[in-house]
């Protein structure tokens, strides 16, 4: 079953340097919500910091109980994290990188998880044995979808999953996420594709600078002069959200 994630004054950073100052969002149970912002705005730190990978101020409540800021306490409530650049285990087959995103649960369960992957993600089945190295760009960013999979995620944190692949692989890896979203699964999607981030969403939330500027129904937030302006290179018409559909 997905769960919803509710965050207020989310701040965090690296080194003493503040690069979050008081994030708030909805990530609604079921629903697909995008992050977009530029380069720098915080987008990564922000799902590092839900995730665990970072520490973190503020509240963070998943399923309306507060998440532990441990990485491992995170992955245990339900929240699996695909990172950007993927960090797979290059040397290591499919099937392997695979099984350790399952590795914390018993063999039988594991090989009923990899069955389902598998079944869901064909191609990861039909090139179970080769090295992960080898795959391309595309097979490589399934992969890693794959593999958090593998864990039942209740609500999965997507890092630029189309980033440097080709626009077909972008394609194929978009229906894949559509996929999950209509079997329920609830998805925090970060994506540097404005366009196709906020066709696919439900919700979207703009980052700059470390703080939240635009949020709203992710067809409002496209069709936003702001948004417009700023990565779609249409002219602005002073940053006003208009009524989805209009």
């Amino acid at each position: 079953m997905s769960a919803g994630l509710s965050v207020r004054g989310l701040s965090a950073g690296y080194g003493g340097i503040r690069v979050l100052d008081g994030v708030d969002l909805e990530a609604p149970a079921g629903r697909l919500t995008a992050i977009v912002g530029p380069n720098g705005a915080g987008k990564t730190t922000l799902l590092r910091a839900l995730s665990g990978l970072i520490p973190r101020e503020g509240e963070v409540l998943f399923d309306g109980a507060p998440l532990p800021p441990e990485a491992a306490a995170v992955v245990a409530r339900g929240l699996a994290h695909v990172p950007e650049g993927r960090q797979l285990f290059p040397q290591m087959t499919v099937r392997e990188n695979l099984e350790l995103g399952g590795w914390l649960v018993g063999r039988r369960e594991r090989a009923a998880r990899l069955a389902e992957v598998q079944q869901a993600l064909p191609k990861l089945a039909e090139r179970a044995a080769q090295l992960a190295g080898t795959m391309s760009g595309g097979e490589q960013q399934m992969l890693a979808v794959g593999r958090a999979l593998m864990s039942r995620p209740r609500l999965l944190l997507l890092d630029e999953p189309s980033l440097g692949l080709a626009p077909m692989m972008v394609d194929e890896l978009f229906a894949i996420v559509r996929g999950l979203h209509e079997q329920g699964v609830t998805i925090l999607l970060v994506e540097q594709n404005v366009a196709q981030a906020l066709a696919l969403a439900e919700d979207a939330y703009v980052l700059e600078r470390g703080r939240v500027v635009l949020h709203g129904p992710a067809r409002a937030v496209l069709e936003s002069g702001q948004v417009r302006a700023a990565y779609l290179g249409a002219a602005a018409d002073g940053g006003r959200l208009p009524e989805p559909g209009r």
